[in-house]
């Protein structure tokens, strides 16, 4: 029971054994509730039968004070037991998600957008959230009691009065059950188009400064404004299609009157019930109905909530990259034999990959465009596993390799920065937890970032704003390679790092990437020729396999695809205007 619950809601365990308690809680004081119904009815009949004696007095006035204790009691123990509890699985669960997050491959946040995760942490949070804290007790605790209730009234009064009241109840929770499979169609269409606006919303805000460069911001908000209409039709024919099973079912439970009053007339016409029972299943099922009928919407709800459920249970439940977390390597070579790579569409990206970058030395990655340059990087610091061969560091396997202990040793200059709205200090310290602001200056001087930072209004403590967005692409770059210095890796990947800087900055840059590589492992991947003409090794790849491998000097002594691509680099620098 308690892990079907953590997969179905996505709990803790916990979670689960409080969801329990709090279904329990929650049928206990709605029985509780319904013991003043049983006082009333014995106080009624001896009224009536003229019964009521001085001696019974005590016993009403004992039991009604008792009732009003226990409704106290067991409200006060409900409200812990589903509100308090689930406030604290929430904030277990997002933990537990951001801690999932933590561990998960690389590769996963290639195909999951930022709206998307966005969502799982927030939207799907808050909405089981609601779920755990008012539906699913609130519905569980409404059948359990009244089924009960139902039960007893079967084996204490007349059976055919029970049947005549309680008929409508499954059959309403029938009707609901039978739209389940059409409310999570609706639902998934409705998160689809949310995401689709989203993802529209967000890309507008980043691209806002090339759609007004190109004048398509008219258009692009054209677009925007259809996905943001799909998602108000979409939300009302799905709260339109709801309304219909769930208006239909509260109109079942109507008819349990009508029945009860027939029966109940019938059999007091005949003889066979008095009329303090006829007047106690009256009065039942005038109480009975309308929390019934909240309990279907509740019923309802929590089924549009299985979509939410399904997509953080498809977080917390992806397989993990696990490993040791002590490193045995012998020194810093990287090796792939005969590596071989697919990515989930089973299209193959690299078949029998075979080379070694040597520590000390810079092995250089070339080649066309989709070759497979950066996904041998990312492999190389298992943002991915091999589906084939294995990748070794000092001739350990790294997919035997704890990831953040892998990633301890590398050191990696994207040619796209991160940055965060932060001090020009606090970003290069990301480089290396806990260094102080003498690390991080000396740091910045090796990635020739003191030219700029000394020109910012408060120099280190300057804010960068959101990206950086206060920086230029080549002072952002440096901050980055700064960084990389900071943490001081045995292995350094530079994945395009001076792609799109203009002459000045690429050499401010290259300088800097001189003094980071000294002594160390370094993989580079680069489509200008000059910024790896003193590479040890180069590796062409082409279609996912290695082309040609060796030194600058022998690819250029035959008409090799490295010597062809360096002509044609050299003719392209001599084009004019």
């Amino acid at each position: 029971m308690t892990e079907k619950l953590q997969h179905k809601y996505a709990l803790s365990r916990q979670g689960a054994i409080d969801m329990i308690k709090a279904c329990i809680s929650v049928t206990i004081t709605n029985i509780v509730l319904m013991m003043s119904a049983g006082i009333l009815y014995m106080l009624i009949k001896d009224l009536l039968n003229d019964s009521l004696s001085k001696d019974r007095v005590p016993f009403y006035v004992a039991g009604s004070i008792i009732i009003l204790f226990a409704v106290a009691i067991t409200n006060f123990i409900q409200y812990n037991a589903t509100f308090l509890t689930t406030y604290r699985e929430s904030g277990v669960r997002r933990t537990t998600i951001a801690e999932k997050l933590r561990k998960l491959p690389l590769s996963y946040f290639g195909k999951k957008n930022i709206a998307d995760l966005t969502t799982n942490i927030m939207g799907d949070c808050a909405m089981i959230e609601t779920a755990s804290s008012h539906w699913i007790p609130e519905l569980i605790g409404a059948v359990a009691s009244v089924s009960l209730v139902g039960i007893s009234l079967f084996f204490f009064f007349d059976w055919r009065m029970v049947l005549a009241s309680f008929w409508v109840i499954p059959v309403a929770f029938i009707i609901i059950i039978t739209c389940s499979g059409a409310e999570k169609r609706a639902v998934r269409k409705n998160q689809a188009v949310k995401l689709a606006m989203a993802d529209g919303i967000q890309e507008c805000l980043e691209s806002i400064r090339d759609l007004r460069a190109n004048n398509a911001q008219d258009r692009y908000m054209e677009e925007l404004d259809g996905k943001i209409k799909n998602v108000e039709k979409l939300a009302l024919f799905t709260e339109l299609k709801m309304a219909v099973y769930v208006n239909s079912a509260a109109i079942i439970l109507k008819f349990g009157i009508g029945t009860t009053a027939v029966v109940g007339g019938i059999l007091f016409a005949a003889g066979e019930i008095d009329l303090l029972t006829f007047f106690m299943f009256l009065m039942l099922v005038s109480r009975l109905y309308d929390p019934m009928e909240i309990t279907l919407q509740n019923f309802a709800a929590i089924i549009a909530t299985g979509i939410q459920c399904e997509r953080l249970d498809e977080v917390l439940s992806h397989e993990i990259q696990t490993g040791s977390e002590e490193l045995k390597n012998e020194g810093y070579d990287i090796e792939f034999d005969h590596v071989n790579f697919k990515y989930a569409d089973d299209t193959d990206v690299l078949k029998d990959i075979s080379f070694t970058a040597k520590q000390g030395q810079v092995t250089a990655l070339i080649g066309p465009s989709g070759g497979g340059k950066t996904t041998i990087s990312r492999l190389a610091a298992r943002f991915w596993d091999v589906n084939g061969g294995r990748i070794t560091l000092g001739g350990e396997d790294i997919s035997k390799i704890d990831p953040e202990t892998l990633l301890s040793r590398y050191s990696i200059v994207f040619q796209d920065v991160t940055l965060f709205n932060n001090s020009v200090m606090e970003n290069i310290r990301i480089g290396k937890s806990g260094a102080s602001d003498e690390e991080v200056m000396e740091a910045a001087r090796l990635a020739n970032c003191e030219e700029f930072v000394n020109l910012l209004p408060e120099k280190y403590n300057t804010s960068i704003g959101e990206n950086g967005s206060e920086l230029s692409g080549g002072e952002r770059q440096r901050i980055s390679i700064a960084r990389a210095f900071l943490k001081d890796a045995p292995v350094i990947l530079l994945d395009e790092a001076t792609a799109s800087l203009d002459a000045e900055n690429e050499t401010a840059i290259q300088e800097a990437l001189t003094r980071l590589i000294k002594n160390k492992t370094v993989l580079i991947i680069a489509h200008r020729m000059r910024t790896i003409a003193n590479a040890d090794l180069i590796v062409v790849l082409k279609d996912g396999i290695v082309a040609e491998q060796g030194s600058p000097a022998f690819l250029s002594e035959f008409d090799s695809i490295y010597s062809r691509m360096t002509k044609q680099q050299m003719i392209s620098q001599d084009w004019k205007m």
